[in-house]
């Protein structure tokens, strides 16, 4: 029996999306590609723990995203953000010129894409009343 889907649901997809997406990359120098990239780092076990915690976290997101919204669906969120960002530097409530502030929002929608694609098969399910089935083989 599936559980029910709530914005609580999606808000903890979104969180845990955020901390891989902002931890794994972000311009303030606190991530894991800043300390793997630090002259200070010795390159060590925990480095590729930690690495590969995030390369399976990324897999996962990464996968469920594109097997539930596929290729067009997460190329049409992207094409829809990128024009959201467009249009709030046409009407000038964002310089391009703030990279930094654009590098943040950038990375923010990139974890509204895969919060909603690990959540598109729920999404669907209450907009459509379709199940999404994996296939299985015998």
């Amino acid at each position: 029996m599936a559980t029910e889907f709530t914005a609580g649901s999606f808000l903890g997809r979104w969180i845990f999306a955020a901390a891989l997406v902002f931890g794994t990359y972000n311009p303030s120098g606190y991530s894991y590609i800043s300390w793997l990239l630090s002259e200070q780092t010795e390159f060590g076990p925990v480095v590729v723990i930690v690495g590969l915690v995030l390369l399976i976290a990324w897999i996962i997101y990464l996968r469920a995203t594109f097997l539930s919204m596929g290729w067009l669906g997460v190329t049409l969120g992207t094409a829809l953000f990128a024009a959201i960002i467009w249009l709030l530097v046409d009407v000038g409530w964002l310089s391009v010129d703030s990279t930094g502030f654009i590098t943040y929002l950038a990375l923010l929608l990139t974890s509204l894409i895969l919060a909603t694609g690990m959540s598109w098969s729920h999404i669907r399910r209450r907009l459509t009343g379709q199940f999404d089935v994996d296939d299985m083989d015998d």
